[in-house]
């Protein structure tokens, strides 16, 4: 029997490479629906939250589409979730942009704030070190991915008081480095996140988006 495609909704929430998404996202065999429909975003195998620019102004389109609806059920639902740059950072407990810090989606405890580094942003390629046991990074390697950011979460540390709660196991954390270490990808039960751009970053990207789909 032939497998059918996975079907998978980039939620258009006006934030967001989103059409580069969609088409990385076809590449790789995905059934693609670009939509900001609740419906349509619940019943999906999959659910891309893309994000690009400001921490506060992403949170709050988001929520205004009701985005934040559509991640908060899909986790509690154990329905997977990709963030992607920015949608990755609004997943933390909240952004600090310019001395303001801005609530997030508390998906994940931590702050993302300025990378302290002699250039910012940190643009261009760079590598990452994964955990042995990530899904995200299976069989690609040494690569580099393509980053585009000035801000990110450069801690992230869970205590037995704060729960995790998108999944009950601990989260795999991938890390790299610019002017000090900071978290580059999450994999938390159904919900998965990127701080570089999977669908910038060539073949090791597709590598990466293939893999996610063979999760969901």
């Amino acid at each position: 029997m032939t497998r059918r495609a996975p079907r998978v909704v980039v939620f258009d929430y006006g934030f967001g490479n989103v059409r580069s998404a969609v088409r990385a996202l076809e590449r790789v065999g995905a059934e693609v629906e670009l939509t900001a429909d609740l419906g349509r975003a619940m019943a999906a195998d999959g659910v891309v939250i893309h994000g690009v620019g400001a921490f506060e102004a992403c949170v709050a389109g988001l929520r205004a589409s009701r985005g934040d609806w559509v991640v908060e059920r899909r986790l509690a639902g154990g329905l997977p979730v990709l963030g992607i740059c920015v949608g990755m950072q609004i997943m933390f407990d909240s952004g600090v942009e310019h001395g303001h810090a801005a609530e997030g989606l508390g998906q994940w405890p931590g702050v993302v704030d300025r990378l302290e580094a002699a250039v910012v942003p940190h643009m261009g390629w760079d590598t990452v070190s994964a955990p042995e046991s990530s899904r995200l990074f299976r069989d690609i390697g040494q690569e580099r991915f393509y980053f585009v950011h000035s801000y990110a979460a450069r801690t992230f540390t869970l205590s037995d008081d704060v729960p995790v709660r998108a999944a009950v196991s601990a989260p795999l954390v991938t890390w790299s480095d610019h002017g000090g270490p900071f978290v580059a990808a999450v994999e938390n039960g159904p919900l998965s996140a990127t701080q570089f751009h999977p669908e910038k970053s060539g073949d090791a990207g597709a590598r990466l988006l293939a893999n996610w789909l063979d999760t969901l």
